[in-house]
């Protein structure tokens, strides 16, 4: 059996990086939150009239269910890798696939920190409605949001750039792992990863019931 050919980012503490990719997360969350959706003029208008609380409850549940979505998002993707490898023959354990998983997300961190770049720097007054359906190099960018099914919102949101490159760092990131070649690790990506997301934007468009 070929020896793992781990990357340097596979050595260190699994759960360090995880803690590391949320308090990041938190980070640019309460940076969007404070500085762009808190100084729109509907939030402002309901610190006014003293409505404001709920919403603030729903930003600091936002806030501590980080671990938990990632958590769960983690386990999903770490399956999905584990049984393409597994049904394509190659062995590749859950943490391997688990570690995968959560150094690919990292990438999502960019789109975020670019929205916030743009609301701060460019779309420097807006609403509250364009901030939560805006979304950097997505298909949400070539529409309507204001005619647009709202069915549609996330699955344009989701694709995106980002998502595209995340595709290819999973390939990478398989390719290191397995010493498969890139042309192997590329077509389990699609059969295990990408099929089954388009798949499920495709089924949250059909049950959308908003």
């Amino acid at each position: 059996m070929l020896k793992r050919n781990y990357l340097p980012v596979y050595k260190t503490n699994m759960w360090g990086v995880f803690v590391l990719l949320c308090i990041a997360t938190l980070s640019l969350l309460l940076i969007k939150k404070s500085f762009i959706e808190n100084e729109t003029a509907a939030f402002e208008v309901l610190e006014m009239e003293g409505n404001a609380g709920f919403l603030h409850f729903l930003n600091t549940l936002q806030y501590l269910s980080i671990p938990v979505v990632y958590l769960f998002k983690f386990l999903i993707i770490a399956f999905l890798l584990w049984a393409g490898c597994f049904l394509f023959g190659y062995r590749l354990t859950f943490r391997e696939a688990f570690q995968t998983a959560i150094i690919g997300e990292f990438i999502f961190l960019i789109p975020e920190f670019l929205k916030i770049l743009y609301f701060l720097f460019i779309e420097s007054d807006p609403t509250l409605f364009e901030v939560q359906s805006f979304y950097p190099l997505s298909l949400m960018n070539f529409a309507d949001p204001g005619t647009l099914d709202r069915k549609w919102f996330y699955p344009m949101k989701a694709a995106n750039l980002f998502e595209i490159a995340y595709w290819f760092l999973l390939v990478y990131l398989l390719h290191s792992v397995l010493r498969k070649s890139i042309k192997i690790t590329a077509i389990l990506v699609v059969v295990a990863y990408v099929v089954p997301f388009i798949g499920w934007l495709f089924y949250y468009a059909g049950i959308y019931k908003g």
